[in-house]
């Protein structure tokens, strides 16, 4: 991996100066081997969620139909009797494993990304490391930064690749949004919330939940697979209060979380030009918000509209999960194929931004 650093970091970062940093990076012998998900086999539409509050829209006079019209999602998924997020973890690493073609005791790194945890410690990723049956030499470790977690852990892992420390390495995810949206309905239905206080809340009934996994490996071994070229971040942890979650409920500053975001996605998408031309890329996968989040980073970095898929309308917000699940969806029906340049990129809460080129 070769990091591209214009200029020595400056100790005083809090500033309004741009500096890159080593946010950007390329890869050279790596490659995304395989993408694989595991579907939640409960669906549950935005219409079942406002009949449950249907006092609350009620009483503060909000339209039935809200989460449709205004973030897009019509249905999203929950796990069903006896599939735990865990399990769905390691049944689409599994079936990484397997469409990659590598077996357990190769893999010599296991990144788990979910946002989703039964407890502080230990991590998610040793129950995963346990699940798959990898060897004790398998470095395994939790990434938590949000919704970018994925795109990290590939970042991580190509680089470790790269180094030679590592030949193979497993990306994985699983989104548990039960307790979430549990809870947020139930305080949402209780009195003296105000419509500020309901919209804080809104996106907590647009998360989904699902699984993905992805192996990466070398390329000079694979040359089927799907070079991983490079990528961006950048980050304006200055807004690290704008999007706050736990299992209790996730509370956004919705409008000043999408200004300071397309802000930040501007500035990375400049800072890369200088070593990316993204500019005409044949899919743009994005992280899975709503239609207002989509057309923004759309319109933000003037790509066209009809180049990014979405998935959100069928599985809401998955967190980590959502770039994968686009991914592989996309692969899936043919939209994306041999040859492509694609793109992944999004914005997490904190915020940052990562953003990432395959070549398919």
């Amino acid at each position: 991996m070769t990091i591209l650093a214009d200029r020595p970091v400056d100790p005083t970062p809090h500033d309004d100066v741009e500096r890159p940093g080593n946010a950007t990076a390329k890869h050279h012998n790596v490659s995304l081997l395989s993408v694989a998900t595991t579907t939640a086999e409960r669906v549950t539409t935005s219409a079942d969620i406002e009949a449950r509050l249907r006092g609350a829209l009620r009483r503060l006079r909000l339209p039935m139909g809200l989460l449709e019209r205004v973030a897009g999602v019509t249905e999203r998924r929950n796990w069903g009797e006896g599939q735990t997020f865990q399990d769905a973890a390691i049944d689409a690493g599994r079936r990484a494993m397997a469409e990659a073609g590598i077996r357990p005791e190769d893999v010599g790194l296991l990144i788990n990304t979910s946002v989703t945890r039964p407890h502080l410690e230990p991590s998610v990723a040793v129950r995963l490391h346990h699940g798959l049956g990898l060897p004790t030499s398998a470095i395994n470790f939790d990434i938590a930064n949000a919704c970018l977690g994925f795109v990290n852990a590939m970042s991580v892992a190509a680089g470790m690749i790269d180094s030679g420390q590592i030949k193979y390495a497993l990306v994985v995810d699983g989104e548990d949004a039960d307790q979430v949206q549990l809870n947020t309905i139930d305080r949402l239905n209780q009195g003296g919330r105000n419509r500020k206080d309901f919209m804080s809340e809104f996106a907590s009934l647009t998360l989904g939940s699902g699984a993905a996994a992805a192996v990466l490996g070398p390329s000079d071994v694979h040359p089927e697979g799907h070079r991983i070229v490079g990528g961006v971040t950048r980050a304006a942890t200055q807004w690290y209060d704008l999007c706050v979650g736990s299992v209790d409920g996730m509370f956004t500053d919705a409008k000043m979380l999408l200004k300071g975001g397309m802000e930040l996605v501007v500035a990375a998408w400049n800072e890369a030009r200088a070593h990316f031309d993204w500019a005409d890329m044949d899919r743009y996968v994005l992280h899975q918000v709503s239609d207002v989040h989509t057309n923004a980073f759309v319109e933000a970095i003037g790509i066209p509209r009809a180049k990014v898929p979405t998935t959100y309308q069928r599985y809401g917000n998955v967190g980590p999960a959502s770039i994968p699940i686009t991914l592989a969806d996309e692969v899936a029906r043919g939209g994306i194929t041999r040859g492509d340049r694609v793109f992944l990129g999004g914005v997490g809460s904190g915020i940052n931004t990562a953003m990432m080129e395959l070549r398919w």
